[in-house]
């Protein structure tokens, strides 16, 4: 029995009202990135090291949503299939928000003759917390879609996601900049994280309030319920199987996202690196005496603000782009438009990484977002038409593993390149090559594009 028949069509309205819970999860999400490369750094972390504690987030991915995918699934409470993961998720990953830059605050409590390490342990710890979090919301959120929206709906439905990341993004990462700007106030990186944490919450339980999950009725619940029963005796790689099987083109979709995501963390993970590093030129400040380091903070704190203005703009693409992107894709269709568009990301890649200068980067970075926007969007449109009812979280989880695993690459093998790849700079300091992330991840996203294009598609 389909119960495709008895979803309600949303309208622009009801789909803005609908990613709002995204726009919070996001905004928490962009200010991880964007701040935590530069807290682990002061805290003692090498590139590699830095790379390991980025392990958080595709880990928990991996781990953290085909189970709470596979548990949504067999959920049916008066709140909801998805709503409680939403909630709680969103409460426990804005404590770690708050209390992520107050670790060397809490490593002092054990004393003054605490280990070295324990505070750079500890922030490790509250990324983990904040990525598993992040993780149990997003895959149930987007499950959302399948489970209440019509199918003609879902590939605008998710570019109205895209959306949401980019506004929450924009907003996040231009935050600090502009009260600079126009106030002259920067912003301490305590404040911007809680910030986060406070977004988060509130526009996730916003969300939890206001949507109303498709209710079915009782003879549906039995069919549902049944189904979930059946989804839930399987064991996790007869579920992966499964899904697989579904059609040739989804293992195509999957291995499409696999090195696009490669490509993708390539710059989410060492984009602020990459600018103070290479383009501010300062060099790596934990092998640097506490005096010397300090004679680079000013220059480090504008570096990180213009890191921030980049990936605003960035997102602001993404946010301008994603609906019209959608539109695109209906008339075109979506292999094509997402094939043109990471070839669109990997040109912006490789002008990084050869023409270091501000205005190329701050326009490269523009070009990159129509990349992001098209990622965060086509392939669930691609995806969507294969997944069998009943079975939308679980799915939504394993297709996460090809989103999550490509990171475990950027996060181990790339990381220690880049660690292992040291110069000499004026002065006698020492740099690595930041801007090899961005050769690697461009030959990723071209790879990305020919299995794009070799989709078949009605």
């Amino acid at each position: 029995m389909s119960f495709d028949q008895n979803l309600r069509k949303f309208s622009s309205a009801q789909l803005l009202n609908f990613c709002i819970g995204f726009f919070g999860l996001q905004f928490a999400w962009q200010m991880r990135i964007i701040l935590s490369g530069p807290l682990t750094e002061s805290l003692g972390a090498s590139p590699l090291l830095y790379g390991l504690i980025w392990l958080a987030g595709p880990v928990t991915g991996i781990v953290v949503q085909p189970i709470i995918g596979a548990l949504s699934d067999n959920t049916f409470t008066r709140f909801g299939r998805r709503i409680p993961y939403l909630f709680f998720g969103a409460v426990f990953g804005a404590i770690g928000l708050i209390l992520l830059p107050k670790s060397g605050f809490l490593s002092n409590l054990f004393g003054p003759n605490h280990p070295e390490f324990l505070a750079l342990l500890i922030a490790a710890v509250f990324i983990w917390v904040i990525d598993a979090c992040v993780n149990a919301a997003q895959g149930p959120y987007r499950a959302l879609i399948p489970d209440n929206i019509q199918k003609n709906q879902h590939g605008i439905a998710n570019s109205y996601l895209s959306f949401a990341i980019g506004l929450g993004s924009v907003i996040a990462a231009g935050t600090a900049p502009f009260l600079k700007w126009a106030f002259n106030y920067q912003m301490s990186v305590d404040a911007q994280f809680t910030m986060a944490g406070i977004a988060f919450i509130l526009a996730m339980v916003w969300t939890c309030i206001t949507f109303k999950e498709n209710t079915p009725n009782k003879e549906e619940l039995m069919e549902k319920k049944l189904e979930a029963k059946k989804t839930a005796s399987k064991s996790f790689i007869e579920n992966v199987k499964e899904f697989l099987n579904a059609s040739p083109e989804v293992g195509k979709i999957c291995l499409m996202q696999f090195f696009s995501w490669i490509g993708l963390m390539s710059l989410l993970i060492f984009f602020t690196q990459y600018v103070v590093h290479i383009l501010y030129s300062v060099p790596n400040t934990a092998d640097l005496a506490p005096n010397v380091a300090r004679v680079f903070e000013n220059t480090q704190i504008e570096a990180q603000n213009f890191a921030s203005i980049c990936l605003a703009f960035f997102n602001l693409i993404c946010f301008i782009i994603a609906i019209p992107i959608a539109k695109m894709a209906q008339i075109q269709g979506n292999k094509r438009v997402h094939a043109i568009s990471l070839l669109t990301m990997a040109a912006a890649y490789l002008l990084i990484a050869f023409m270091p200068n501000k205005v190329t980067v701050f326009a490269a970075m523009g070009l990159a977002g129509i990349g992001w926007a098209s990622t965060l969007s086509l392939p669930f449109a691609m995806l969507s038409k294969y997944i069998k009812e009943g079975t939308e979280g679980s799915a939504m989880g394993i297709f996460n593993i090809f989103i999550s695993a490509p990171q475990v690459l950027v996060c181990t093998l790339l990381a220690w390149f880049i660690d292992v790849a040291t110069y000499n700079m004026a002065g006698g300091f020492t740099n690595n090559h930041w801007d090899y992330a961005f050769m690697f991840g461009a030959i990723m996203l071209v790879i990305a594009s020919f299995i794009a294009l070799s989709t078949k598609e009605e």
